[in-house]
């Protein structure tokens, strides 16, 4: 298994807003999409550059994952996504290599992709993420 890209980096803040501001202001990016993601609790704003996002995730509630990550840790990095084919083979291909999983099955996640996501303690600390864009039913 070879990932193709970073699909990207996401990045915990505590407030999506000014988080932004900087990115534009400061670093002259522009953000191309705002997104809610109601089941991980998150507002996500993306950026590109070149072939890589950077994904700012916002907590939407005091027990998502981000607010848990953010009391504990601090704002900052908090994962990595890499683009895969056959996202539910690769998950099974790694769990079969001895890495944990938290997720077993892909679910739906921003900008129209399905993730998963491998636990840090089996991935030297990073939360790692597989991403696949989703097939558009016909």
């Amino acid at each position: 298994m070879i990932p193709t890209h970073i699909e990207h980096i996401g990045i915990a803040v505590k407030d999506l807003e000014k988080a932004q501001q900087y990115y534009e202001e400061v670093l002259g990016m522009k953000c191309y999409a705002i997104e809610t993601v109601e089941d991980q609790k998150v507002k996500t704003a993306f950026f590109q550059v070149g072939q890589t996002k950077i994904e700012l995730l916002e907590a939407t509630a005091a027990d998502s994952p981000v607010a848990k990550f953010i009391e504990k840790r601090g704002e900052g990095i908090h994962h990595i996504a890499f683009a895969v084919k056959d996202l539910a083979i690769r998950l099974k291909e790694v769990e079969q290599k001895g890495v944990l999983l938290i997720d077993q099955e892909p679910r739906a996640g921003a900008e129209g992709m399905n993730i998963g996501f491998l636990h840090p303690k089996s991935t030297f600390g990073v939360l790692t993420e597989f991403c696949e864009k989703r097939e558009e039913s016909v």
